[in-house]
């Protein structure tokens, strides 16, 4: 099974947080999973340590999560199409975790999260955060 991401773009247009918190509820969901792929990044704040450590920190104001403990963010992949940072920041509710493929400046950012919250303003931060030219977000009801 292939999991649909859309256009942020599209999808902001007619996105409406009370009807989306109202669902969340009424399914009785035991959490929910924002997934974000950026492309064409730039690769001055993808590549810096100190930058996908504030990102975390501000994230996580902007979701309204309590972070636990420090974020670990460390270089991964030995091949040239998947090297880059990789990091993970867990929060009181669980985790954001993240993949920046410096080849491409592309990023891979996941929220996991027992408690709702607005994808769409994670979304939107994230793109102008990392100054991205497309982002694509999809949500998944976890029960």
């Amino acid at each position: 099974m292939r999991n649909t991401l859309f256009p942020l773009d599209d999808v902001k247009k007619t996105f409406d947080y009370k009807k989306f918190e109202k669902e969340y509820f009424d399914l009785k969901s035991w959490g929910m999973q924002t997934s974000i792929d950026l492309k064409k990044c730039n690769p001055k704040i993808t590549k810096s340590y100190n930058h996908l450590k504030q990102y975390l920190f501000d994230l996580c104001d902007i979701i309204e999560m309590t972070r636990f403990g420090e974020p670990t963010i460390i270089t991964f992949g030995e091949a040239d199409n998947v090297l880059g940072y990789s990091m993970t920041q867990f929060i009181e509710t669980s985790l954001i975790s993240g993949h920046f493929a410096d080849e491409t400046n592309s990023a891979f950012i996941d929220i996991f999260s027992c408690k709702v919250y607005d994808p769409m303003k994670a979304a939107i931060f994230t793109k102008t955060y990392f100054e991205s030219q497309s982002c694509a977000i999809g949500v998944t009801f976890r029960d």
